[in-house]
């Protein structure tokens, strides 16, 4: 017989050594934990911010039932330990799938229970956890993804970090409600039509959260307030960053930085790319390329120009920090046979960001070499880790446990150990680019970039909507390498138009940041530094001011939109930080209302005023446009009004992207926007 309780305002289920605890964690939301083992784990994982109210929710046990309520929830448990989720208008919003006799009106011949902690011989356990479907749920979310929808109905999606991919398991219902997989474990989760099941490879207990509103702007509050909500954005961030893979020396660098300003072009940010270092796992400056970083920093700075380095974790062996971090534990540890983890341009592992005398290492590290010398902004590359091409996560542990059971929390403490040593050290702007994230992210000063994503317009396509679901999952701030990482020959007219199109998406992204490896790459030996005893040189050239002029002329356009631009940004960065709210989000964000807007992925809303319709194909001439119902919008381009709820048709040349603003709250910023006069270069 099942044994239901009121635990002073939380409610406590057991059964044959399974243990279910569910108490109230934030506004309208709950926090659910189901274990075999003797407790709870202390752990909260994402959900590790201050909740309030938790006084206010009230329990009701009878004989065979109990059930929460917190605020606009309730959580109700039968005696057979079967879960419904309901809201405040009666609702159900989520309820446990059981296949099983017994179950009242519901039983099943198949045995398959709604969760599951399958043991696993001599260790822990697999958790498996399934909900109903419910036909034309939409589900949004996941973090940032290269997938082509928007809307992960019908789909299966690793639980796992990968270049390009940043596994946030919180998503977004229209049915009403916001749930996190609270794990960091390696799992998966299918949204089928049948059910919806997440599961993890090994973990101590099932541990979710889930919350209900009325709008997804309200859900998104209150999954923020309990995961963290991310610092305001220093108003330089709002500008242009100039990057490429990768500039060799100091000289070089600052070439381009005084090119931009004799020229009159913004700039924000200029960005020193990797192998500008001594070795893998020496943080510090290559003095032969790099012989005055003070010096560079303070000439940067007179131009108004911020500069950010490359930091990778991997350490190499032969490294003059090896073995004091391999003496001290501080290196992920494999399960079996060699040490080493990762080879590029060596033999290297990776750093353990789950230890806090690694991320204390780390830093200082930096802090010598880099902040202390003025250089307060770092690229924390690598950040998944990425583990070659297999990722065997079983093969490797870190000091908090084994990857499988632990790896997703990985970028999360990297970006924290950099976080936590330039606010230790006074800093008050902090701004991290990074290559992947988990839920709480957000909370440490982290820009997501999408990785090392192709040159094409099939990448780019999957770019909007990977903004739209990571701004979805907590991660307002998110960029891209402009142009694709990979495979943009600067000599070729279809990689010209696909950087236009792309630039011009990049003008409405929360940071706007040029980046690649470009082709024909210098390799020649005349031009190449010498790592390892092989050539290793650059990519071309990937300054704006080096393409054709007919090109230069539309990324000159755009550079001088973005400035003009960036007071309404930083209107939107206090919203961000503040609620929570993305800077670009799907239209449905702002017009729930509007069945349509939900149907839509390739288009979005920047901030709430800005209506932006990428051109996502190659030689699009013109393209469909939908506009929201119960607003007037007025096309910036030809200045036109047209009423929303209705699809429209615009053409769309090189030099345009359609963007609309509203006729009720009009952004003037871009209806008085004037190219200025091209200089005389």
């Amino acid at each position: 017989m099942a044994i239901i309780e009121d635990h002073q305002h939380s409610l406590y289920w057991t059964h044959a050594a399974e243990q279910v605890l569910i108490e109230p964690w934030g506004s309208n939301s709950l926090r659910v934990r189901v274990t075999k083992k003797a407790d709870f784990t202390d752990q909260d994982w994402a959900l590790s911010q201050p909740v309030q109210g938790q006084e206010k929710a009230t329990v009701n046990v009878t004989s065979d039932t109990g059930s929460i309520t917190n605020g606009n929830i309730t959580a109700a448990i039968n005696k057979f330990g079967w879960l419904t989720f309901k809201d405040g208008h009666d609702k159900t919003l989520l309820e446990e799938r059981w296949q099983v006799k017994p179950g009242g009106h519901k039983t099943s011949p198949l045995g398959i229970p709604g969760r599951q902690l399958k043991p696993i011989i001599g260790g822990d356990y697999s958790a498996t956890l399934r909900f109903e479907a419910v036909d034309g749920e939409k589900i949004f979310g996941m973090g940032q993804r290269q997938e082509k929808q928007l809307n992960f109905k019908g789909c299966i999606l690793e639980l796992a970090q990968r270049n390009t991919q940043a596994n946030v398991p919180f998503v977004i219902s229209n049915l009403g409600y916001g749930f996190l997989w609270n794990n960091p474990a390696i799992g998966q989760v299918t949204f089928a039509n049948n059910e919806t099941k997440w599961e993890a490879q090994d973990t101590d207990q099932i541990d979710f959260w889930i919350t209900a509103g009325d709008t997804p702007a309200k859900i998104e509050e209150q999954y923020t307030d309990v995961t963290g909500h991310v610092p305001m954005m220093p108003e330089f961030a709002s500008g242009f960053w100039q990057c490429k893979l990768r500039y060799r020396s100091q000289k070089e660098l600052l070439k381009v930085a005084h090119e931009y300003k004799d020229r009159g072009l913004p700039i924000s940010v200029i960005v020193i790319d990797f192998f500008h270092w001594t070795q893998q796992g020496e943080w510090k400056f290559d003095p032969k390329q790099w012989p005055d970083p003070e010096g560079m920093v303070k000439e940067l700075n007179q131009m108004g120009i911020k500069l950010m380095v490359s930091i990778w974790p991997t350490v190499d062996i032969n490294s003059e920090n090896y073995d004091e971090m391999d003496d001290k534990g501080y290196l992920v540890r494999s399960e079996r046979m060699y040490p080493d983890s990762y080879h590029f341009m060596g033999n290297e592992t990776f750093f353990d960001a789950t230890h806090p005398g690694a991320r204390n290492f780390i830093w200082q590290k930096a802090k010598k070499h880099y902040f202390d010398k003025g250089i307060h902004l770092f690229w924390l590359d690598e950040a998944e880790p990425e583990y070659g091409f297999m990722y065997d996560f079983d093969h490797f542990r870190y000091h908090i446990g084994p990857a499988l059971k632990v790896s997703n929390i990985y970028p999360l403490d990297y970006a924290r150990a950099f976080y936590d040593g330039q606010k230790a050290a006074g800093q008050k702007d902090i701004i991290n680019l990074v290559r992947c994230v988990w839920a709480g992210s957000q909370r440490f000063g982290t820009l997501l970039w999408s990785g090392d994503v192709h040159s094409t317009f099939e990448s780019l396509q999957k770019q909007v909507v990977a903004g739209l679901n990571a701004g979805l999952s907590g991660i307002s701030w998110w960029t891209t390498d402009i142009g694709g990482f990979t495979g943009g020959n600067v000599k070729d007219p279809k990689f010209h138009e696909l950087l236009a199109r792309w630039f011009q998406f990049g003008t409405f992204c929360p940071v706007m940041r040029i980046h690649g490896f470009r082709e024909p790459a210098e390799q020649t030996i005349e031009h190449a530094d010498r790592m390892f005893g092989q050539p290793f040189g650059s990519g071309a050239f990937n300054e704006i001011y080096k393409y054709p002029a007919d090109i230069y002329h539309i990324l000159r356009k755009y550079l001088f939109m973005r400035q003009a631009l960036r007071p309404y940004i930083m209107d939107q960065m206090t919203q961000a930080h503040e609620k929570g709210t993305p800077v670009m989000r799907p239209l449905f964000y702002d017009f729930s209302q509007d069945a349509q807007t939900w149907n839509v992925s390739d288009e979005y809303l920047f901030g709430p005023d800005v209506l932006v319709a990428p051109i996502l194909h190659a030689n699009e001439q013109q393209r469909d446009i939908y506009l929201p119902a119960g607003e007037d919008w007025i096309n910036i381009n030809t200045h036109e009004t047209v009423t929303g709820g209705q699809t429209i048709t615009v053409k769309t040349p090189l030099n345009e992207i359609p963007v609309f603003t509203r006729a009720s709250h009009p952004v003037k910023a871009l209806l008085d926007f004037q190219v200025p006069a091209l200089e005389d270069n």
